[in-house]
């Protein structure tokens, strides 16, 4: 299908997609961090997320010389890789040309990981997106949520429970920062490519430290 995007260096229109459950009742919880980070950059570029030819919400953006789309599904979560394999499909994209924003409870709250690969690590949206395309080769921006009370033992109730809950009041700033260091993130990687956005922004926001490319983790 022909589309008004230009293709990137590496013959794939860009889009990032952000991860969540749609309602009100999620809006705030830490299962959404995704939905609220591609928010948050949509807000910054002043361009809308409206409805697209499937179970998503999209927008367009033009940044660095690059076409990039911006995207949040309209599923809920364990279904996210419907409405993602649907935009590979509309707009020509490949597994490579995405980034999937989602939280991530084996990451500390404050923490930032880029990856180009891997596993779903346990999380849902994540299983469904490599599901839907048949490749691991995916990357995606992970997103640290374990505080404190994050649960010790991996048992899918208390982990449930735990992802659909709101931060905690003492981690409410703390949360607000890594969301917004993560959207800077996605900006890098528009303008400059995954590489840079890795080399600055894989790092613990709880400390002024340098980034480091983690990749691996």
């Amino acid at each position: 299908m022909q589309n008004s995007f230009e293709e990137t260096d590496s013959g794939s229109v860009q889009c990032i997609v952000g991860l969540g459950n749609p309602g009100k009742r999620y809006r705030s919880t830490r299962h959404n961090v995704g939905y609220n980070v591609v928010a948050l950059l949509a807000d910054l570029l002043k361009v809308d997320l409206k409805g697209g030819n499937g179970e998503y919400f999209f927008s367009d953006y033009a940044a660095g010389g690059r076409s990039c789309l911006l995207a949040i599904p309209t599923t809920y979560m364990n279904e996210s890789g419907l409405a993602v394999s649907q935009l590979c499909d509309h707009f020509g994209v490949s597994p490579s040309g995405l980034m999937i924003v989602y939280d991530d409870f084996q990451l500390p709250l404050g923490t930032l990981r880029i990856r180009l690969e891997g596993s779903d690590g346990g999380h849902n949206g994540m299983a469904s997106v490599i599901g839907y395309l048949q490749t691991e080769n995916v990357p995606r921006l992970r997103v640290g949520i374990a505080g404190s009370t994050c649960p010790n033992e991996d048992r899918k109730e208390l982990m449930a429970s735990y992802v659909l809950s709101p931060f905690e009041k003492d981690e409410i700033v703390l949360a607000e920062t890594m969301m917004l260091h993560a959207r800077d993130a996605l900006m890098a990687f528009m303008e400059h490519g995954v590489q840079f956005a890795m080399n600055n922004f894989n790092r613990s926001f709880l400390d002024p430290g340098p980034a480091k490319d983690e990749s691996s983790v």
